[in-house]
């Protein structure tokens, strides 16, 4: 999928945007505003974004398990090059203390990152202070020409640039969730 990012100072066209994407086939699950103003955007009713994925959990996480992952391979290749687990206790200690290394080093970065702004976000941090509202929508390529058409009717909107979206098979999940709790 492609994201595609727009910038608004105005929560109503933004709403009617999202109001004619969903018209033509791009679901509520693909369409996104990031904004400090989260009430304003709640009270519109938009899709906002998730207080966790406004910060850079899941990438610092992923860094610090690469970390782990490496660290871990040393510890196992030194416990092995130095003969230590011919021991009585063999593997499982330094099995046990290479797992406990992945996990810590995975739990601290995703520490960090809780104190950083999401790496796909920074590049917005002064607009969003100047009142300003980021909205994307994740978009698979047939799709295109649907964003496109909604796009050109909102000259306000200004392009932001894009990225790679979401995986698809998050979209899925996330249709599925929401059509599950719909049902309940």
């Amino acid at each position: 999928m492609n994201r595609h990012y727009y910038i608004s100072d105005n929560l109503d066209e933004l709403e009617s945007v999202e109001h004619e994407l969903e018209a033509k086939g791009i679901s509520t699950e693909q369409i996104h505003v990031l904004s400090d103003n989260e009430a304003a955007v709640e009270q519109h009713q938009l899709p906002k974004v998730a207080s966790f994925l406004k910060q850079d959990i899941v990438h610092s996480s992923e860094i610090g398990a690469a970390i782990g992952v490496v660290l871990a391979a040393l510890l196992l290749g030194a416990a092995y090059g130095m003969g230590w687990t011919e021991t009585a206790a063999g593997w499982v200690p330094f099995a046990f203390l290479a797992v406990v290394l992945l996990g810590f080093c995975t739990w601290e970065g995703g520490f960090l990152g809780l104190q950083e702004p999401n790496t796909h976000f920074r590049r917005f941090k002064r607009l969003l202070k100047r009142g300003k509202h980021v909205f994307f929508v994740d978009v698979e390529p047939n799709q295109e020409e649907i964003l496109d058409q909604v796009v050109k009717q909102h000259p306000r909107l200004k392009v932001a640039g894009t990225g790679d979206g979401a995986p698809h098979w998050v979209i899925t999940w996330l249709q599925k969730w929401h059509q599950f709790k719909r049902a309940i």
